[in-house]
């Protein structure tokens, strides 16, 4: 048995990933769905408890929701109040890899999740757009020292899922891949790996089979307990996108979280085991989806123990 080699753990630094620029109410009909916050999100104590805390869980690579959280030199105006300067970012990853961890950058393009980009969030696809996140990229590139992977998002970007929005927008298949493939060549210059969230294939296999390409590092992603098959033996379409993924020989990361359920990591961690090869199989990812706040910490570090007892049971170490 082969021990995958990514055991990762997302972590918000920004957290202006859902609702417009201004709109600091949440949204109505949806209240789960977070506000625009002016003043960084992130606690600074609490943020150094919880990366303290994943390696005792077994957590070897810390994925990073940049967002808003830092004051970039090539776009300041993206900053808020308490963003971290780019010192204080460097020390934070020096620290991770102290303590063993890998830190990856994450930058989140899908239009459902690009708030924090302010004003370019409205004009995708355009050339200014294009050189805003190219500049974006190369200046995360530098300050995380030449990553090997570079997570890019791209979930979510469906009319259902910003139903409640001020301001929605949802690329069509020409101007999505078009971004993309920029996306992908900036990560690709820098000497990193790109990775997205795999849900573009929940609505669009064809489409994803057709043009993702196989460098593309895949985290399909499943927050419930259904990982059986169905009386028609067939899976539900998340967890069938574990299989094709697979089968059309993506490398993958399938992501779990206690969003939902603790049983979820369990799960997915025994489902992958079971049935995905080894060879595709990099890692696992959880993803507890709150902002790293004192309030929070302890759900935090619970995702990440569950995440740890998972690895414990299903993989012996």
């Amino acid at each position: 048995m082969k021990t995958p080699a990514i055991w990762s753990y997302l972590i918000h630094l920004g957290s202006n990933m859902w609702n417009d620029k201004g709109q600091t109410e949440p949204s109505l009909g949806e209240p789960g769905v977070p506000a625009w916050h002016d003043t960084l999100q992130t606690d600074e104590k609490t943020w150094d408890e919880v990366v303290r805390f994943l390696p005792q869980q077994g957590i070897n690579t810390v994925v990073i929701d940049l967002g808003e959280g830092v004051v970039y030199d090539s776009h300041p105006e993206l900053a808020v109040e308490g963003s971290w300067t780019k010192e204080k970012l460097c020390r934070k990853l020096d620290e991770i890899r102290a303590l063993g961890m890998e830190p990856v950058p994450k930058m989140n393009f899908s239009a459902c999740h690009d708030a924090w980009l302010g004003e370019y969030s409205h004009r995708l696809s355009t050339p200014e757009y294009l050189a805003v996140v190219k500049d974006l990229i190369d200046e995360a590139c530098e300050l995380f020292g030449k990553p090997r992977y570079f997570h890019l998002g791209m979930d979510e970007e469906t009319a259902e899922h910003q139903r409640w929005f001020s301001y929605a927008v949802i690329r069509g298949e020409t101007y999505w891949w078009k971004d993309f493939y920029c996306m992908l060549d900036c990560v690709e210059k820098n000497g990193a790996r790109p990775w997205i969230w795999s849900d573009y294939y929940w609505n669009h296999p064809d489409v994803f089979v057709r043009k993702m390409p196989k460098e593309v590092l895949q985290s399909n992603w499943y927050y419930g307990n259904d990982f059986l098959p169905h009386e028609n033996g067939q899976y539900n379409r998340y967890v069938q996108t574990y299989l094709d993924l697979d089968r059309l020989g993506y490398d993958q990361v399938p992501t779990s979280s206690t969003w939902s359920t603790k049983r979820n990591t369990y799960c997915t961690m025994i489902f992958g085991r079971k049935s995905l090869s080894e060879d595709h199989l990099a890692g696992f990812m959880t993803a507890p989806w709150l902002n790293t706040r004192p309030a929070m910490k302890h759900c935090l570090m619970g995702d990440a123990e569950v995440f740890g007892d998972a690895r414990k049971l299903v993989y012996g170490s």
